[in-house]
């Protein structure tokens, strides 16, 4: 669960890019994010993440308050609670897809590295790329890579995803196939989902519709 009770943002001289937002994302749940370009968006996700903090209120992970927590102690719930999904997949060139996906896990000592290697396959064949495991990524295609990505995402099994406009790179029928595989991975993987998308149509199919605008979210009409 993640919640943000009444979170801003502000930078030095500048109007505010969040003003006030509280959310709440229960375990299981879905939620997109819309809104202009420069709105404040991957903001609100970075603060949802961990990736960044508030100017001012506080961010709740399962009702852990994030507040005071060193940077060690946040990326240490970061890479157990959350999985992230950017627009550029972010891959390391010199790695094959199977080592990117395995990345995250390097944190978690106390685990077998045989269990991880079975569940980075496991992974890469539920997104349809189980045959590249042993390709670069400069040998796949966009959608591959984004797939790729999405595998790395899951590997320590986090409650909640956040995509930030994942499918940005992608044309509109790898959009909307990666927004399906998403959507199937959730009810596998039993996770939440926050994404965020300039794409309305790609927004209704993940679920509920918050448009940020003007530092405020609201119901999407």
């Amino acid at each position: 669960m993640i919640e943000l009770a009444r979170v801003s943002k502000s930078y030095a001289r500048g109007a505010p890019v969040l003003d006030d937002i509280s959310l709440r994302i229960d375990d299981g749940e879905t939620l997109a994010i819309v809104g202009p370009s420069g709105s404040g968006k991957s903001t609100l996700l970075n603060i949802m993440g961990l990736l960044d903090r508030p100017s001012s209120g506080r961010v709740a992970i399962d009702g852990t308050d994030t507040a005071r927590m060193s940077e060690r102690q946040r990326a240490s719930l970061r890479n157990r609670a959350i999985g992230f999904v950017f627009q550029q997949h972010h891959l390391l060139p010199q790695c094959t897809a199977l080592e990117n996906v395995l990345m995250p896990v390097l944190a978690f000592r106390s685990r077998t590295a045989a269990d991880d290697l079975k569940r980075a396959r496991r992974l890469m064949d539920a997104v349809s790329i189980g045959a590249l495991s042993n390709r670069l990524p400069g040998e796949l295609s966009g959608g591959e890579c984004q797939r790729v990505a999405v595998a790395r995402a899951l590997i320590n099994k986090p409650p909640c995803l956040l995509a930030d406009e994942p499918t940005g790179s992608l044309d509109r029928v790898n959009a909307h196939r990666l927004v399906e595989l998403l959507l199937a991975l959730r009810e596998a993987e039993t996770m939440s989902i926050i994404m965020v998308t300039h794409a309305m149509p790609l927004a209704r199919m993940i679920g509920p519709v918050m448009e940020l605008a003007g530092g405020r979210v609201e119901p999407a009409a």
